[in-house]
């Protein structure tokens, strides 16, 4: 069977944050984000080859809006992105490789404006998790063998912090 695990870092951080309901700025440039998304993996197969990806899903169907110190769902979305998967620059790589260090998401960056490379355009003011997705390269296939997401990591794309 698959015994693939992946296990967030910095749970308490995340959590401190997710409580408030965390915010990520987006930029025209991009920005990266903060908390850094880390995560352990193991199961993996040491001499297989693997490449590590984020998903930004959006979570919800709400434009959000923050109103008298606090977020609330406000009107209909803007259009879902289309490509949101940010691979690991790391990618690919062997299975020893990725797990040997934590994976860490530090150069990843949140734009609201059409992508440069290692960029990701999300929606401001719309609600997303990042997923954390593993795909084992075979020949010219490319299989996902693992994902996990993490609801403390949710946050909303502001183009400046609203909350204190």
């Amino acid at each position: 069977g698959n015994n693939i695990t992946i296990k967030l870092q910095d749970v308490d951080l995340w959590m401190k944050f997710y409580c408030k309901t965390n915010e990520m700025i987006v930029t025209r440039c991009g920005r990266n984000m903060f908390p850094v998304l880390r995560a352990s993996v193991c199961g993996l197969e040491p001499t297989a080859i693997y490449e590590v990806v984020i998903d930004f899903r959006q979570i919800d169907n709400h434009k959000w809006k923050y109103i008298n110190g606090e977020w609330q769902q406000g009107t209909k979305p803007d259009p879902v992105q289309l490509k949101s998967e940010y691979k690991h620059p790391d990618s690919p790589n062997f299975g020893s490789h990725w797990m040997k260090d934590l994976l860490c998401f530090s150069k990843v960056k949140l734009t609201n404006k059409p992508p440069n490379k290692g960029q990701i355009q999300l929606n401001s003011l719309h609600k997303y998790e990042p997923k954390i997705i593993i795909y084992k390269l075979n020949s010219n296939m490319r299989e996902k063998v693992a994902e996990a997401n993490f609801p403390e990591t949710q946050f909303i794309a502001v183009t400046a912090y609203q909350n204190e």
